[in-house]
């Protein structure tokens, strides 16, 4: 067995705990690695393969970029909350060993969670095409550039054309995201055992534009209009596509992963209690 600890690097409690979880490991005999600080090596990946478990330390943001560290590898993730929301943790820092514990014991639920493929594409100043893929556990968003102006474009969900937007932008988010990004633009509270996709347009000029859910085997398509060339951003989890070579966005398809995000929490019931606490306030 080999753990994975994702700490954030910005919180000294965090990095603390993981200094205690990194000690407590080794007493127990198991091979523990760390992801590196991306602040201080921007171009480093981190490699999980070989782990059994990845244990991440922070709010969702961490717990996130764990997720893009597993990919569609299914290994188990355990998100203890050194954050501010901890929307998708299971534990806090009073229960780091005792939660990891029961997690190496193989006592912890195992909420699978769909992901989504993306496909980018974009076109450069001289011309010529590329295109970027991308992983999410959260959602993919197009959104308006730092301009300002509002974008335009098509979408189509299976070869369906749905309707021509203009707005902010539009957000195509799994039922983990649903809680994200999809619901601050006014998208619905969905439970994690829908594997289908949830699109949410943003601020739409169409007051008829509402959000729709799609099957797990649509695939929803986005075409920027070329008759709106305006900036328009790409974004996967909160990370742009495509960042660091210069082009614009002109299309992107999005389908569900070929793996799920595995979680660990103590019960099948944690997700409402998380929706009862984070979004309603009456929860434990």
């Amino acid at each position: 067995m080999k753990v994975l600890i994702v700490p954030n690097y910005s919180r000294p409690d965090a990095v603390e705990g993981a200094r205690k979880l990194d000690a407590w490991l080794d007493e127990q005999g198991i091979e523990v690695t760390w992801a590196h600080d991306r602040k201080l090596f921007p171009n480093r990946v981190t490699d999980a393969s070989g782990c059994g478990l990845v244990v991440s330390l922070g709010g969702d943001g961490t717990l996130l970029r764990a997720a893009r560290t597993v990919g569609y590898s299914e290994i188990p993730i355990l998100g203890i909350s050194f954050g501010h929301l901890g929307f998708l943790t299971s534990a806090g820092p009073a229960d780091l060993i005792s939660t990891v514990a029961a997690a190496l014991a193989g006592e912890l639920h195992m909420s699978h969670r769909a992901t989504l493929d993306v496909e980018s594409e974009f076109v450069r100043p001289d011309g010529s095409t590329y295109t970027v893929h991308s992983f999410a556990l959260n959602d993919f968003a197009v959104s308006r550039g730092g301009g300002g102006d509002m974008v335009e474009f098509d979408v189509s969900v299976s070869g369906n054309k749905i309707d021509r937007l203009r707005g902010d932008g539009f957000v195509v988010s799994t039922a983990t995201g649903s809680t994200g990004y999809a619901l601050a633009a006014g998208g619905p509270i969905v439970t994690p055992e829908f594997s289908g996709m949830v699109c949410v347009p943003i601020a739409p000029h169409k007051i008829l534009a509402r959000a729709f859910l799609t099957a797990p085997s649509d695939v929803v398509e986005i075409d920027m209009s070329p008759e709106r060339p305006v900036e328009r951003r790409f974004f996967a989890d909160g990370q742009a596509i495509g960042a660091g070579e210069a082009g614009w966005a002109t299309h992107a398809s999005i389908r569900r992963g070929p793996g799920d995000v595995i979680l660990l929490d103590h019960s099948a019931q944690s997700f409402y209690d998380s929706v009862s606490r984070v979004f309603y306030g009456t929860g434990r």
